[in-house]
């Protein structure tokens, strides 16, 4: 036999396209080439694949070996390959006759992988299978690519990949525990999915004390799934708001689990929580490859990491224009698209901004606790750093006044439990309505879903003129005016309901 040829997968955002690994032996002097767009972590396999099988008891043949990654024209990384590398060598060798994935010869006596077999996993050099990346996003893609594979990885990575639902997974040890399985020897058993991390309760909303502006803020938030800005000097709970917005979401769905979780699995680090919504705080030092992703081999960025979850964003003016700038896109279209000379990768990025800022650089501008050391110039150039078109992609801005000198001796705010309950509610009539959540409605949908009664639209209309709207914000309006209405189980949006969105939308510089 003189070529094996199996199945892996690369990695492409959370895409996992099918990966043909060719190994070829022929005579002649000793070599290891490897072809097919293979990055350095994919080329050091041959190392790695040498010292692995020689301390797995088998011989690495004299001769040229070759290694082709199909298609050539797609980029590979990381060291899933050494797998299916190693065991196409071992093929190709004659070492070992594997009837899974020999069911086939060609008149040159090559091996197709007819079986349903694919194969990933990085060796170390002792041939124990060293945990991979992405493993639950390589079986999510899979799954939807070929259900009835049968996906043989590490074993920690096959108890996470385990999770997902009608794959057959396989977990093995070591790269002798493989040859076993697929010489059909032995039996791995498919991988029992890895239980869920044990976490704490969320922060609960009932911490907060005072703040009911704010509060009825965040509650809008969550029932529509809207942007929202906190404005209010150190020390006024805008942090303490914000971490609580995840534990008002409903829960994720299995499906949004897995989504939320293969994501999370492409960060460096111990995989998050199953079943949570992310929530993701970055500094404000975070460069814009790193908020949105990007790199010379694309990476995730937080905006992604934060899918189906929340993004903080800290002491918004002091994020860098550039860095802002890029959230306006994935803000409307929720993904982002990173383009490369060679290839191009597109990430889901549809989360929930959550942002804060203080009034002034030092805070206290039109406070009644501290007073001001900011001129007008100093304040107006503050609030100037955010530019208009990402302000109007927030449709909630509200002021966070400061604590009052007896905030202690106020009783608990309304438990995060009972606020969930009404915004459960109020999505519920939104999904049954539209479809989704009403900060995902489409200009045509807000025509026919966010009709405000005649007193209602007069107020629309005026404070549209009054406060110079564009078409964006005018729609925006709406939709928060139509949560408004769903939270208070109202079938049309009336004067009370707008007049609550209006001063959700008030302009920064009439917080004063």
């Amino acid at each position: 036999m003189t070529l094996a040829v199996l199945a892996s997968c690369a990695l492409t955002g959370i895409d996992a396209p099918p990966v043909r690994v060719e190994v070829h032996l022929a005579p002649g002097l000793p070599s290891f080439t490897m072809v097919g767009l293979a990055d350095t972590e994919v080329r050091e396999s041959r190392e790695r694949v040498r010292a692995a099988l020689l301390s797995s008891g088998y011989e690495f043949p004299a001769g040229r070996v070759t290694v082709n990654l199909a298609p050539a024209d797609l980029p590979k990384e990381s060291g899933r390959f050494d797998l299916p590398i190693a065991i196409g060598v071992l093929l190709a060798s004659g070492q070992v006759a594997m009837p899974a994935l020999a069911a086939r010869k060609g008149r040159d006596g090559s091996t197709a992988p007819l079986s349903r077999w694919v194969l990933a996993g990085e060796l170390s050099l002792t041939g124990a299978l060293v945990p991979i990346a992405g493993a639950l996003a390589i079986a999510l893609s899979i799954s939807r690519r070929q259900p009835d594979a049968d996906l043989l990885l590490p074993a920690a990575s096959a108890r996470l990949a385990a999770r997902v639902p009608g794959l057959r997974i396989y977990g093995a040890a070591t790269l002798q525990d493989v040859v076993a399985q697929l010489e059909e020897k032995a039996d791995l058993g498919m991988a029992a999915a890895a239980p869920d991390t044990a976490t704490s309760d969320p922060p609960c909303l009932a911490d907060v004390r005072g703040q009911y502006g704010a509060r009825r803020a965040l509650e809008v938030a969550a029932a529509g799934g809207h942007n929202l800005l906190m404005l209010g000097p150190p020390g006024s709970g805008k942090s303490m708001l914000a971490q609580r917005l995840p534990g008002l979401l409903p829960p994720l769905r299995h499906d949004e689990a897995l989504e939320a979780a293969a994501i999370a699995g492409l960060a460096p680090g111990p995989p998050a929580p199953f079943g949570l919504r992310p929530f993701r705080a970055p500094h404000h030092s975070i460069s814009a490859s790193a908020l949105v992703g990007g790199g010379s081999r694309p990476r995730p960025g937080e905006i992604t990491f934060a899918h189906l979850g929340v993004l903080f964003l800290d002491e918004l003016p002091e994020f860098g224009r550039h860095v802002l700038e890029t959230l306006r896109e994935p803000l409307e279209t929720g993904r982002v698209s990173i383009a490369r000379t060679l290839h191009r990768t597109d990430y889901p990025a549809r989360f929930q901004l959550v942002a804060a800022m203080n009034p002034c650089r030092c805070g206290w501008h039109g406070s009644t606790v501290r007073a001001c050391r900011c001129t007008p110039d100093q304040v107006a150039a503050y609030r100037g750093r955010l530019s208009g078109p990402l302000l109007d992609r927030i449709d909630l801005q509200v002021e966070v006044p400061a604590a009052p000198d007896d905030w202690a001796d106020l009783p608990p705010g309304e438990p995060t439990a009972a606020v969930r309950q009404r915004v459960e509610a109020a999505l519920a009539l939104q999904y049954d309505r539209q479809g989704c959540a009403n900060a995902a409605l489409s200009p045509g949908q807000v025509d026919a879903y966010c009709r405000p009664d005649a007193g209602a639209r007069a107020l629309w209309k005026q404070a549209m003129k009054q406060f110079a709207w564009s078409a964006r914000t005018a729609h925006r309006v709406l939709k928060v005016a139509r949560t408004v209405a769903d939270l208070a189980g109202a079938a049309e949006i009336d004067g009370m309901h707008m007049a609550e969105a209006v001063q959700f939308r008030r302009p920064l510089r009439e917080q004063s």
